[in-house]
């Protein structure tokens, strides 16, 4: 019996991770870190739950002073609570990186969505010198780890 939960474990997981792709881009040449000063939930993201604490978030971002990771999710999303741990687990390992946690059901928060052209969750957009340098839809903990090591480390 306990196999046999174990196999369709193991055959969901994979769905998951074989639904996932990946975009990222080559150039990777900065080296500032910061801190954020928001303060985290308990979890250890930042969470947004308005339009403006998302913009000065993304402000944040894109004019270079702090390499962040927006991680878009929702409380009904399955692969999001599959890729939930690995977050806080590497927010753990890179803490120069702020990890912003967007709920898409959040009230208020449809123009940020469509700012960053988030269609699915989870989605995760890795911003590092002031540039979107990868995006990573879908739940697939290999790509996430790689991105993280490869913009982050």
């Amino acid at each position: 019996m306990k196999s046999d939960w174990f196999n369709l474990h193991q055959i969901a997981r994979n769905s998951f991770i074989a639904t996932s792709t990946v975009y990222a881009s080559t150039e990777l040449n900065f080296d500032r870190r910061s801190f954020c000063f928001f303060a985290p939930d308990r979890s250890g993201f930042v969470v947004l739950k308005s339009e403006k604490e998302f913009n000065n978030a993304l402000s944040k971002a894109r004019d270079g002073s702090l390499p962040s990771v927006f991680y878009f999710t929702a409380a009904w999303c399955g692969p999001c609570k599959l890729i939930a741990p690995v977050m806080l687990e590497l927010g753990k390992k890179y803490p120069h990186v702020t990890t912003y946690k967007v709920d898409i059901d959040e009230g208020g928060l449809s123009n940020a969505l469509a700012k960053l052209n988030v269609s699915a969750v989870p989605t995760m957009q890795f911003f590092k010198g002031g540039v979107k340098k990868a995006e990573l839809v879908g739940a697939d903990v290999i790509k996430l780890r790689s991105i993280m090591e490869h913009l982050y480390k």
